[in-house]
């Protein structure tokens, strides 16, 4: 059950803090071991291999919302105190999943002939490979849906640690298998292979840790078609935001592709996927929270209200320094990184997708607040309104302005959706302390000095406006930004570590 206190800051912070690692830990592990994977493999294959590792993220939409819809149900009864029958909307719920899975899995292995031979346009002599890896891949797919609902109940109960716990090895053993598989062997369907015995594995390890974690799932393993309707409510809701959302991302680099060139794709997209890692911060900040809503919002809203906005305030602390330093040497980055022509083609473009990464990372806090309190049909909402009209602006001003054209409707549209998500959990949240006006008077400013950094400055110029802009932020955060509990905790920990430095160097 959960635990008392389970929304208190301290066990919060220390999730979010997990939910970061978790997130982070396998992305070194995959920088290293690519390079050897495509020697091993060969490109042809690895691209095959990417492929199927795109694939197996685009199927995870098939689990109907439902792993969201789980974690939001149980966060919501554990919060009310109504843990009794909990067991039953669970395993209803894995059991659909599992099913989902299934109907996947069957659909995948049905068209992956024609994929392979018409749309991909795989090379014949890979193509009986990938044809039996898309087979092993289908019959991963029940595994891979009902592990979110398998995670979902322990993210509900706030055992991060265990979640991460899982996901860090998780997502290092996509990228360590395949080497550890070319010791023996250079096929893509022993890779696949592998790949898939390991999703089973932790698959199982999930499966031990939630009946570890909720005993009643061992005493009474039940099902209820009375469970089905609440689950497919807000899971068919949230199904559109993650069917719509991906749309939203891709269809620009297609735009670009039919209207400018395939090569202007690299100069917008490159940035834009670097920029968009930065997202984690906030992923892993909403993922705690999102529970916490669930959990808060029929009996404390005023708690509920409370962790938004130290949810926002606390991302816009964590990536402002950073969007600043990309805005301001956007083009010194780039040519360092891809050579002076990339630099050339892609900084303006940075400089626009990173101010809308500001906005996108604080725009996750109010869309896991709607999603936790019940009304996931408010984001989809959005998301469906938004998209004809972001295709039309993201047209026209490709065909007018190139490169920057996207950018500015990328911004364009995450401005957008972040107004309205904002708007709509103020009116969840009348009366109590998160107020959108707040977040404007934090945001706005910052927005401006973004702006400023647009400014074509010497290499000393920009060093300069950087500092004096990171001077102000730190002014700015410490005595506007932060409430005072809040600067008296930063203080008392400043003061320990300051303190363990000063005993390190008289021990020295």
């Amino acid at each position: 059950m959960i635990r008392v206190g389970a929304t208190r800051g301290r066990l919060l912070a220390r999730n979010t803090i997990l939910n970061l690692v978790g997130f982070a830990a396998p992305l070194p592990i995959g920088l290293l071991s690519i390079p050897f994977i495509i020697r091993g493999l060969g490109v042809d294959r690895f691209g095959v291999l990417t492929l199927i590792w795109t694939v197996v993220g685009y199927m995870s939409l098939f689990d109907l919302g439902l792993g969201r819809a789980l974690t939001q149900f149980v966060a919501d009864r554990l919060g009310t105190g109504r843990t009794e029958g909990l067991s039953s909307p669970v395993w209803t719920a894995l059991l659909l999943l599992l099913g989902a899975g299934v109907v996947s899995g069957a659909l995948l292995a049905a068209v992956s002939p024609w994929l392979v031979r018409t749309v991909l346009r795989i090379p014949p002599a890979l193509q009986v490979e990938t044809l039996r890896s898309s087979y092993l891949l289908a019959i991963s797919l029940p595994f891979v849906l009902s592990m979110a609902g398998l995670r979902g109940v322990l993210e509900a109960q706030q055992r991060f640690g265990l979640v991460n716990a899982i996901r860090i090895p998780s997502g290092a053993f996509s990228y360590v298998a395949p080497l550890v598989v070319l010791v023996f062997s250079r096929s893509l369907v022993a890779v696949v292979a592998v790949l898939v015995a390991g999703r089973l594995f932790f698959w199982l390890v999930h499966m031990a840790c939630c009946l570890h974690v909720m005993p009643e799932l061992r005493r009474n393993i039940s099902v209820e078609s009375s469970q089905v309707g609440p689950l497919f409510r807000f899971g068919s809701w949230v199904m559109v935001s993650n069917f719509i959302s991906p749309l939203m991302v891709y269809a620009d680099r297609f735009m670009l592709a039919s209207l400018v060139s395939v090569a202007a794709v690299a100069y917008y997209a490159t940035p834009l996927d670097v920029l968009t890692k930065l997202l984690i911060i906030p992923a892993a900040v909403a993922g705690v929270l999102f529970p916490a809503f669930a959990a808060t919002f029929v009996q404390e809203r005023r708690r509920t209200a409370l962790l938004a906005a130290r949810g926002v305030k606390y991302v816009f602390l964590a990536l402002f320094p950073i969007i600043l330093v990309a805005v301001v040497f956007a083009r010194d980055g780039l040519a360092l990184w891809l050579g002076v022509d990339f630099a050339n083609r892609g900084a303006r473009v940075l400089q626009f997708l990173a101010v809308g990464t500001l906005i996108n990372g604080l725009a996750q806090i109010p869309f896991a607040l709607v999603q936790g309190c019940g009304r996931p049909d408010i984001a989809a909402k959005f998301h469906l309104a938004e998209l004809p009209l972001y295709l039309a602006t993201a047209w026209w001003l490709i065909r007018s302005h190139g490169l920057e054209g996207a950018a500015i409707a990328w911004v364009a549209r995450v401005t957008v959706d972040a107004l309205l998500l904002f708007i709509a959990a103020q009116r969840l949240l009348p009366g109590r302390p998160f107020a959108l006006r707040e977040v404007i008077v934090v945001a706005g400013p910052a927005i401006v000095v973004l702006a400023l950094g647009f400014l074509r400055l010497g290499l000393a110029g920009r060093g300069v406006f950087v500092s004096c802009a990171l001077l102000m932020f730190v002014v700015a955060a410490w005595f506007l930004i932060l409430a005072p509990d809040e600067r008296t905790l930063v203080d008392h920990r400043l003061k320990a570590v300051f303190g363990l430095i000063h005993d390190a160097g008289l021990e020295g």
